[in-house]
């Protein structure tokens, strides 16, 4: 028997998979601000979300309601999340300015950074936060570190 190939054809290595109170309305906001599309949703008898991929450029972000019952909650009610999720994007103002037009909070405005990226931050209406990122310049790594050392004082 031939071994299957892991990941699946059409699957990036590593995909986030986010939990929200909302899931059909995340689904929604990702669509809106980054072009989201839908390649299967597995939905309950009540209308909650089990479990829906969305493609975002070359990568799949996976997602489903809470389920406090099984310990599978949302940002929210945790308090917030540590973790950022950062995607490139083609216009970061566009983006960025999209997103806050479907709810989400800025976390400071776009701004161009010292290793060559435009970058906007904001959580999302569900708890998430995220880094949309324009590259803009190509730097080496030598000239990110003189600038890394200047920006910190």
């Amino acid at each position: 028997m031939t071994p299957l190939k892991s990941p699946p054809d059409g699957y990036p290595t590593l995909s986030p998979y986010l939990c929200v109170a909302g899931a059909a309305d995340a689904v929604e906001f990702l669509q809106k601000v980054f072009g989201a599309s839908e390649r299967n949703r597995i939905s309950g008898p009540d209308g909650t979300i089990g479990h829906v991929e969305l493609e975002i450029g070359d990568s799949v972000v996976m997602l489903s309601d809470e389920f406090p019952q099984m310990g599978v909650v949302g940002p929210k009610s945790l308090g917030g999340s540590p973790v950022t999720i950062g995607v490139y994007v083609d216009d970061v103002d566009a983006t960025f300015a999209r997103a806050i037009a479907a709810g989400a909070t800025a976390l400071g405005e776009v701004e161009d950074q010292f290793y060559g990226d435009r970058v906007g931050r904001f959580v999302d209406p569900f708890g998430h936060r995220w880094t949309a990122a324009t590259h803009i310049e190509d730097v080496t790594p030598e000239e990110i570190q003189r600038r890394a050392a200047a920006f910190m004082g």
